[in-house]
C-alpha cells in the first residue's frame, strides 16, 4: 500500500451456475453488494448445456475480491475461478 489508499488489482471472475432456478437470486443479490468493484459484466444462458455462464471484469482489493469469490463458491451449484494481475 502506498499512504491511505488500498491497492486495487484489475481481473476476470468466471462464474458457472448449473441451478439458475434455485441460486440466481443469491448470485445477483452478491454481485449487488459488491457493485463497487465491477467493472463489466457479461452473462450468458447457454441452454444447450443447462447452465449460465457469468464474466465479471472487477478492480478491487484482494480482501474484496476474495470475499466475492468465496460467497459465490459456497452456493451451491456455483463454480467460480478469478485471475487477477500482479498489481
Amino acid at each position: 500500500m502506498r499512504g491511505d489508499k488500498v491497492e486495487t488489482r484489475l481481473g476476470v471472475i468466471g462464474i458457472v451456475i448449473e441451478n439458475r432456478e434455485v441460486v440466481a437470486e443469491k448470485v445477483n443479490a452478491l454481485l449487488s453488494e459488491f457493485g463497487s468493484i465491477i467493472v463489466g459484466r457479461m452473462g450468458i444462458p447457454y441452454r444447450d448445456r443447462d447452465v449460465s455462464v457469468i464474466a465479471l471484469i472487477i478492480d478491487g482489493d484482494t480482501d474484496s475480491v476474495g470475499a466475492l469469490t468465496g460467497k459465490l463458491g459456497r452456493l451451491p451449484g456455483v463454480k467460480v475461478k478469478s485471475a487477477l494481475t500482479g498489481k
